[in-house]
């Protein structure tokens, strides 16, 4: 028997709004940090413009979050750690990532379950992506 959506559980993906909204809240998670004083030290690890990395997150967000696995057809891999390497990355930048994705999330109007539930996931990525 196969599986019919009514049947399972929607993905974060369906969530947010599909393709739509993952591009969404790669936009926001960029401009929060762009705009975010508190952010600046990890503003300051990307180029000035940030239209390339906005879309490779999206890519990447696209697959992770349950949709087409954009980033993996693209690049044939997923290693985040080694474009991360050359930066230190410890806590604190962690946390301002972290705290971009929040304002992100509240700024497309991502509902409160949808928060909850990638709060733990995009914790341990953000952490695995330390340096020091």
């Amino acid at each position: 028997m196969t599986e019919t959506a009514q049947q399972r559980e929607a993905t974060p993906y369906e969530l947010l709004g599909g393709d739509e909204g993952v591009r969404k809240l790669s936009k926001a998670f960029y401009a929060a940090m762009d705009r975010l004083p508190e952010a600046r030290t990890i503003r300051d690890m990307h180029k000035d413009n940030l239209d390339e990395i906005e879309e490779k997150l999206y890519e990447f967000l696209s697959g992770w979050l349950g949709g087409p696995h954009h980033y993996f057809n693209k690049y044939g891999t997923i290693c985040l750690s080694k474009p991360h390497r050359p930066y230190a990355i410890g806590e604190a930048e962690r946390d301002q990532w972290l705290m971009c994705m929040d304002v992100a999330l509240d700024d497309i109007g991502a509902p409160g379950t949808v928060k909850a539930m990638l709060k733990k996931p995009f914790f341990m990525i953000a952490n695995m992506m330390r340096t020091r």
